[in-house]
């Protein structure tokens, strides 16, 4: 529901209104941010999708930085790095910034998904709010593998051997894509131009979806905990000054993490084999790729047989995208009124099951291609899918929800129930 109570900007001096008749910049920042009406219960939950600006925000500055003094040519792309490590001032922080803040910056968006899927915030009316999002996640995993291969070590390049193979799967046009793609036969120095291009371009598309994401997102108005609409102004308060110390605070609080990561164990994130220049003629024991992918390579690998008389190669690839296209159907899946866990027992056992489910995938996929690995993620696949398609729909409409409160304030002031001062 939109929020007509809203309190709109009001210029004061002379210069602001000239301003805002001409170029009405400060009142969309007032309105985007300062005066947005935010229901009073939102928890620490919700700070990640600030956290999240800020690390795409530390990606794209410290990346213009590191754009100045890499080279794409696979000749010189490995020395290139090392060069910035060893020779450029303060080029290991910037290059350790970068390498894990995009470590940090899934972190916090798979968080805010998964807060997402908590409390419902798929649901009418902000379906599209959370397509957007999704679409963000999948920018983000283009923009990461094309940055990964960008190093050019052993890792680098069977990663891209191996992920861009998997296109030749498809029937008919896969090879074509792949072609397209990389650029030859197999990944070369026109792969790295075309990843270095696209890699330094797509975070700024990024920015365009999230500028939407933020728009969508101020039409119905922020969920809540509690996953009722609010009543009107006693349930809100001004995202400033309220909101914004608080995520100030967890700005602090990530920032200071992030800092023990980039300044103590700024490799801990990362593969060893990568710090070796890479080899075409030398194939690393176990090819894997970032550990944020780990999850969604480990369905890929959870098809090792033919089936149906389609080659297992393919399912793996169908499988893997499909985990990721199902989320942008969940609204329409999910069709129980209650948004939020907290009232639904047994969708909140089953989201407890369900990121379970989700590390164990993330496990078997950094793991070596063996068994018992690949028979654990074959059943962590399937029940990845029957979560989706057959838990969430039938237990939307049989689950009996616990009764809602009548309004935001009521267990936020427990209105009714407030003892007289003694």
């Amino acid at each position: 529901m939109a929020m007509d109570w809203m309190v709109d900007y009001q210029p004061k001096s002379g210069i602001s209104k000239w301003i805002d008749q001409r170029l009405p910049l400060p009142r969309l920042v007032y309105n985007t941010l300062g005066g947005y009406p935010t229901p009073k219960n939102l928890n620490y939950f919700w700070n990640f999708g600030s956290l999240a600006g800020m690390f795409l925000v530390i990606q794209i500055v410290t990346g213009i930085v590191l754009a100045m003094h890499y080279s794409a040519n696979t000749l010189v792309a490995f020395n290139s790095v090392e060069h910035i490590m060893r020779d450029v001032n303060y080029g290991w922080l910037i290059r350790y910034l970068h390498m894990n803040g995009a470590s940090f910056f899934f972190v916090v968006v798979y968080i805010h998904i998964f807060r997402g899927l908590y409390y419902g915030s798929y649901k009418e009316p902000r379906e599209m709010l959370w397509i957007l999002g999704v679409v963000i996640m999948l920018l983000m995993m283009a923009t990461a593998f094309m940055g990964y291969v960008l190093k050019w070590g052993q890792m680098s390049f069977w990663g891209a051997k191996v992920i861009t193979g998997l296109f030749s799967a498809i029937p008919l046009i896969g090879t074509s894509i792949q072609t397209l793609l990389v650029g030859g036969p197999v990944p070369d120095n026109y792969t790295l131009n075309r990843f270095f291009s696209l890699h330094y371009l797509l975070p700024f598309v990024i920015v365009g979806v999230v500028i939407l994401h933020i728009w969508a997102l101020h039409i119905p108005g922020s969920n809540n905990p509690l996953g009722i609409d609010v009543k009107g102004p006693q349930d809100t308060v001004s995202f400033h000054p309220y909101y914004t110390i608080k995520d100030l605070f967890g700005v602090c609080v990530a920032l200071f993490i992030f800092c023990i990561f980039v300044f103590f164990t700024p490799d801990l994130l990362g593969d060893p084999d990568n710090s070796i220049m890479a080899n075409p003629m030398a194939t690393p024991a176990h090819i894997k790729p970032e550990w944020y992918f780990w999850p969604f390579y480990g369905i890929l690998r959870a098809f090792t047989f033919d089936f149906f008389g389609i080659p297992a190669k393919l399912w793996g690839v169908l499988a893997m995208f499909s985990s990721i296209l199902l989320l942008f159907v969940l609204p329409w899946l999910d069709n129980s009124p209650v948004r939020s866990a907290n009232f639904r027992p047994i969708y909140r056992q089953m989201f407890i099951v369900f990121v379970i489910d989700i590390l164990v995938l993330g496990w078997c996929g950094g793991s070596p291609a063996a068994e018992p690995y690949v028979i654990i993620s074959r059943f962590a696949t399937a029940y990845y899918f029957i979560h989706f398609l057959v838990l969430v729909p039938i237990v939307a409409r049989l689950e009996t929800p616990v009764s809602l409160p009548k309004s935001i304030g009521t267990p936020v002031l427990n209105y009714g129930n407030l003892q007289p001062a003694e």
